[in-house]
């Protein structure tokens, strides 16, 4: 099975992730944010991944410190699950719309990790959630799981709809790319032999 749990504890916050690649789509997750809960739900479902997230932080602070540790939580959850990748299709892109809002995510899950974000956002919140924190997030979430993400808006408004077709297509690309193509058999997808390292 392709699943990890992952627990976190430092002095400003607690953070327990578990993760099945090969879900449903359920989704558990209480972090005290109303809106992270309601995109990290997006990414379980439309990513197909079945996810518990448990998060206590220190929200008197500022939002911040939450929502990087549980980013760092699910990629190195998402990590430990791929184990030594062998055969996942690896590579994957979508675009996804949602009213007026368009946004495309590609993805190299290659072990080396970095991220590029071009999603601006016109308000400073959406709800009482701060907009820089999405960047922080999928900073968090690609290093630690060690992928290569590219998440760019092409079109968009709303910025509550801006935001979510970033979660629906990172997870719509990370449901494909970590799926077994049965043509690779127990290959690792590399000319190298081995991924991660």
């Amino acid at each position: 099975m392709r699943s990890a749990t992952i627990e976190r504890k430092t002095k400003e916050t607690e953070i327990e992730v578990t993760l099945d690649l090969d879900g449903t789509g359920r989704s558990d997750v209480a972090s005290g944010i109303g809106f992270f809960d309601h995109m990290l739900d997006q990414l379980a479902r439309h990513g197909m991944f079945d996810l518990t997230v448990r998060a206590k932080g220190d929200l008197h602070v500022d939002q911040h410190h939450t929502v990087e540790d549980v980013g760092i939580a699910i990629g190195l959850a998402f990590r430990k699950a791929l184990g030594d990748y062998r055969g996942i299709t690896r590579y994957a892109d979508t675009h996804l719309v949602m009213d007026e809002a368009m946004t495309r995510a590609a993805v190299d899950v290659s072990g080396r990790p970095y991220l590029v974000f071009k999603v601006p956002f016109s308000r400073p919140k959406v709800g009482d959630f701060d907009t820089e924190l999405f960047k922080e997030f999928f900073q968090a979430l690609a290093q630690n799981a060690a992928i290569t993400l590219h998440i760019e808006n092409l079109h968009g408004e709303n910025n509550h709809h801006i935001a979510e077709t970033c979660f629906k297509a990172v997870a719509r690309t990370l449901r494909a790319a970590v799926a077994i193509d049965p043509r690779q058999g127990d290959r690792v997808p590399s000319t190298k032999g081995k991924l991660g390292d």
